[in-house]
């Protein structure tokens, strides 16, 4: 019985796996599916480029990320002894690394190597690992881009191009044997500073001082500039090649003398274990599910008054786009909330696709029709839609007021906020919370401390932007914690997610753990009972006010939202009745009796005789004057009224004149005459072309159908299992045709041509095997020049064939395509799945 051979590339190690492990290569690495490569070679090259690489290490934990920046700094290939010699130490240092961490090292490495073997990120038997070439030159020390270990480059590599004469006056410093073969010289230098009993004598000769520099470079930059005059303490390192040069100013401690130094780690902390989360406070589950029920409500309430804000048009687009620093204080200002609450809230409402652009030339924001769909749903289903839409969404409102890469300030609503890393942070977020028991408040240091250890490489340097305040008004995000853009994500997580009511008291509510785990019908279900349920009534009182005890259902609030202004909100919401808000009741087509009617039938009060007296004299007065297009005009048919109109000083700016006994003429136009007339006591009323009084409805303006904005994924989508096993059966299936000879027959023209070959086959023969193939909802393997004469390969299910093209399902594309059979240039039938 023979022994296997071990694999030689990456593609031979690639070829021996199962199909399992294929697609979980594929899975956990989509970007290699797009399109489907030819065969395991072109998989294996495009597993190596370096895009994709940076990519799969991005996407490593810290202790994966160690391990493999150790395989990077060790012989290649590496034996496993040697690997975990990097990351335990030897241990004769001076008890920096402990039994028990050496231990989890030991434990946790396997399940390392394992991740980055599945990645193809490491190839090789545990005799001889190898890392990927691209791997191991991203995470190898240059002077350009240092180790991440803090590690130089080895002897040899140090010495390269150095003189024998210079090897010798080393050697001679170090008490060597001189030779004058170069490679023998340099490997009796790496054989002294791997020998840790020389290593320790040469050491205990150095001057302290020079111990001293040695310490300043053993944890790394192993780089350090020097004079043309080095002092004694760097001469004696120099002379000795401890520090070895790079250039005529740049010195650089070797990696073999580091390691000694190190006590053999690669890394100064090791971190197979990643950090628990502790917690603030074990609060009762039924009061954090109260509390983040209450923060719901308090969202849907500012929603909807955003949303009536901007009901009849919202603030103009800035013309890069965005809401402007004014008009985003005036929403801060009506919503009575800080401006980077407001902005959080406009860009919720944006993401949920309740708000929009208008499309007119005088380009507005306003409520889309999406929005009143929105606002006839039950409060439950309303508050999993804010969240569903919060957690996929793209857009990050916690960088609004900072600027981006050229300076530019970062408005809300702009172009500039996207940022695909914001729903795969939040997620994690979140599903840390659901970690923990119910009512658990995670401290949000050792929150951060776990992200960074799941996702080391990944954020980055983000724009300079104000740290996202919180709920209570403070701020959060400064020091350490805001240096990259994952930890300022996650901290704007916590903030957005209270707010919200995904979270109540820092504690995940159940009603999020619903929605996370079991989706919005389950999370809608929970939340329910938790809110409180619409009222039919207010309580009307002598000063002109009204009483809210509770939300109301919304026919009601919304007229009553017309008819009064609200004067304060809390627990109970007051409203004040005033001539203004009595007169646009009436300016919306309501007549005094509607709204007489209207209070008596919704008051667990009498109607004050104050409040009757107010809508019957403005009632009395309303439309008295009409006002019309001239540029304007006033028409009334009491002279009186417009002969005091005439009198008045205030009507000078209005440039009045009078055209009949009952009309006045004005060069301003209908909407500030309007105004201008009720600041000066009258009750004017638009009037159309026709005479009739216009009435103003709420809501009339609208912006035309539209969908929520797409969130920008963050690379590509992982795919399904029905695309994975097409594409591994299409891989093997062009692997064989590529690696097995094929016998030709005349009646079988196609050869086997080189590696990624389209396959070729007759017209005839690709005719009859579509067709079989769609009888039998068969997988099949083609080629197909298009138009442009580009090449591909497909994974296609036929479905129907006529008429010269066949249709079918494309597995590459995810789609329905059509192909006119004149341009396959042959088709292959997939093996079936073991």
């Amino acid at each position: 019985m023979g022994t296997t051979t071990p694999p030689r590339t990456l593609a031979e190690a690639l070829r021996a796996r199962g199909d399992d492990s294929l697609a979980g290569l594929l899975r956990a690495r989509p970007d290699l599916l797009n399109p489907v490569p030819n065969d395991i070679t072109q998989l294996a090259t495009r597993a190596g480029t370096r895009a994709s690489v940076v990519r799969a290490l991005e996407h490593l934990d810290r202790f994966a990320l160690q391990t493999a920046e150790a395989l990077a700094v060790a012989p290649d290939p590496a034996p496993y002894d040697t690997l975990l010699s990097l990351l335990t130490g030897d241990g004769l240092d001076d008890g920096e690394q402990h039994d028990d961490a050496g231990a989890a090292i030991t434990a946790a490495l396997p399940g390392a190597l394992a991740t980055l073997r599945e990645q193809a990120l490491v190839w090789g038997e545990d005799d001889r690992l190898r890392l990927v070439r691209t791997a191991r030159e991203l995470l190898a020390p240059s002077p350009q881009h240092p180790s991440p270990t803090g590690l130089g480059p080895t002897v040899a590599e140090a010495t390269a191009g150095m003189s024998p004469g210079r090897l010798q006056e080393i050697l001679t410093a170090t008490g060597l044997p001189a030779t004058h073969d170069p490679v023998s010289a340099v490997a009796s230098l790496s054989a002294l500073f791997t020998d840790r009993t020389r290593m320790a004598e040469l050491l205990d000769s150095a001057p302290v001082e020079a111990l001293s520099v040695l310490d300043r470079l053993v944890w790394g930059p192993p780089y350090g500039e020097v004079t043309p005059n080095p002092t004694p303490p760097v001469k004696w390192l120099r002379d000795r090649g401890l520090l070895l040069p790079v250039s005529t100013r740049t010195v650089v401690l070797p990696r073999e003398a580091a390691l000694h130094l190190r006590a053999g780690r690669a890394h100064r902390v090791p971190e197979p274990v990643p950090p628990a989360l502790a917690a603030v406070a074990e609060r009762d589950p039924q009061a954090v599910d109260r509390a983040a029920a209450g923060q719901a409500f308090t969202a849907l309430a500012t929603v909807e008054e955003l949303l009536k804000l901007w009901n009849g048009g919202g603030p103009t687009i800035l013309r890069a786009g965005g809401l402007s620093v004014r008009e985003l204080k005036r929403t801060a200002t009506a919503l009575d909330v800080p401006e980077p609450i407001a902005a959080f809230w406009v860009e919720l409402a944006y993401g949920a696709g309740l708000l929009a652009s208008d499309g007119e030339t005088d380009e507005r924001y306003a409520p889309t029709p999406a929005s009143d769909e929105w606002l006839d749903l039950p409060a439950a289903d309303r508050w999993t839609h804010l969240a569903t839409a919060w957690l996929a969404a793209t857009r990050t409102p916690g960088l609004v007021g900072g600027q981006d890469a050229k300076g530019r300030a970062l408005s809300a609503l702009g172009p500039e906020l996207d940022r695909s890393a914001a729903p795969d942070v939040r997620r994690r977020v979140l599903a840390l919370f659901a970690g923990l028991p119910p009512g658990t408040a995670p401290d949000p240091e050792t929150l951060l401390r776990r992200l960074r250890w799941e996702r080391p490489l990944r954020g980055g340097p983000a724009p300079a932007a104000p740290a996202a305040p919180s709920p209570g008004g403070t701020t959060s995000g400064g020091g350490a914690e805001g240096t990259d853009l994952r930890s300022r994500l996650a901290l704007w997580t916590l903030n957005e997610a209270e707010l919200l009511g995904i979270t109540g008291r820092g504690a995940l509510s159940s009603q999020a753990r619903a929605l996370l785990e079991e989706g919005e019908k389950a999370a809608a279900v929970r939340l329910a009972p938790l809110l409180p349920e619409p009222l039919d009534h207010v309580l009307l009182q002598a000063d002109l006010t009204a009483v809210a005890p509770g939300p109301l259902e919304r026919p009601l609030a919304d007229m009553l939202s017309v008819l009064a202004d609200v004067e304060s909100k809390g627990g109970a919401t007051v409203y004040r009745f005033t001539p203004g808000s009595v007169r646009r009741a009436l300016d919306a087509g309501r007549a005094a009796t509607d709204l007489h009617a209207l209070l008596a039938a919704h008051s667990r009060t009498p109607v004050p005789q104050p409040l009757s007296y107010l809508i019957d004299d403005v009632a009395r007065r309303h439309g008295h004057l009409r006002i019309g297009a001239a540029s304007a005009y006033v028409r009334c048919d009491d002279e009186a009224v417009l002969n005091e109109i005439l009198a008045d000083r205030r009507s000078t700016g209005l440039r009045l004149r009078r055209l009949a006994p009952t009309v006045l003429a004005s060069q301003a136009d209908p909407g500030p005459l309007l105004e201008a007339l009720r600041d000066m006591g009258y009750a004017p009323a638009a009037e159309s072309a026709d005479g009739d009084v216009l009435i103003t409805r709420a809501g009339a303006r609208r912006t035309p159908p539209r969908t929520p904005p797409v969130p920008v994924p963050e690379g590509p989508p992982v795919p399904d299992d029905t695309l994975l096993g097409a594409a591994v059966r299409a891989i093997r299936a062009g692997d064989t045709a590529a690696t097995v000879a094929r016998k030709e027959t005349p009646d079988s023209p196609s050869s086997p041509g080189p590696s990624g070959a389209l396959p070729r086959t007759t017209p005839a023969e690709t005719l009859a095997t579509v067709q079989a193939a769609a009888m039998t909802g068969a997988t099949v393997w083609i080629g197909y020049v298009n138009a442009d004469g580009a090449a591909s390969q497909r994974v296609i299910a036929p479905v129907r064939v006529e008429g010269g093209f066949v249709t079918a399902y494309d597995h590459t594309a995810d789609e329905i395509r059509t192909y006119p059979l004149h341009r396959i240039t042959g088709v292959a039938e997939l093996a079936e799945e073991a």
